[in-house]
């Protein structure tokens, strides 16, 4: 069920209270302390991958970087516009399994909630590698599925049904670096909410 045009059309749907439940409760206190952890140097160039309503952007000094923020869904990319209408971010309705801009393009790349939302999160991570320069960053916070475990069948049971409201429970995210770990080296790993299902990673690229 997921794909492109299937997620359009959800997060149209979605667009409207995205920001009620996904930028608020435990998921702002997740999405917060991710962004208080992490260091951006001033000047950088920063991509957000699947911005949305651009729920990460209010979490930091945004004025000191330059910023690009895509996203497939232009409903949710438009309220991210409005909340910046007076910023110098650019806003670019773009998929992120296929991005268009140039090798080595950005000083870091953050990805919430994204690889698990996206149809094909192969080809989304490999494209994240492809733009970030040497010696930059990945910043990953989504869920994944459990480390070295299978699903629980609950979770299998489930797991078709979530897909339908755009978003996948059982991304394997060991499986996706092994597949694509030329010249990247994980930095940090850590459990951020629901007993670890959501993770904050950062991944270098040497």
């Amino acid at each position: 069920m997921m794909n492109n045009s299937w997620n359009k059309i959800i997060y149209k749907v979605w667009s409207p209270v995205y920001d009620q439940i996904f930028h608020s409760g435990i998921f702002f206190k997740a999405r917060k302390r991710v962004f208080q952890e992490t260091t951006f140097k001033s000047g950088q160039n920063i991509l957000f991958i699947g911005i949305g309503t651009g729920a990460d952007l209010e979490l930091i000094n945004h004025s000191e970087f330059n910023i690009t923020a895509i996203d497939i869904s232009l409903d949710m990319l438009e309220k991210a516009r409005r909340k910046f209408n007076n910023s110098s971010i650019k806003f670019l309705e773009m998929d992120a399994q296929q991005m268009e801009f140039r090798n080595e393009s950005f000083d870091c790349v953050v990805a919430s909630l994204v690889l698990s939302v996206v149809p094909d999160a192969n080809k989304c991570f490999q494209e994240m590698a492809r733009v970030l320069k040497r010696e930059g960053n990945i910043i990953i916070f989504d869920k994944f599925a459990p480390k070295n475990k299978r699903l629980s069948l609950p979770m299998l049971i489930l797991r078709p049904v979530i897909k339908v409201l755009g978003t996948d429970i059982g991304v394997n995210f060991e499986q996706l670096f092994f597949k694509n770990n030329k010249n990247l080296q994980i930095e940090a790993d850590q459990p951020v909410m629901l007993n670890g299902m959501y993770r904050k990673i950062i991944i270098r690229k040497l």
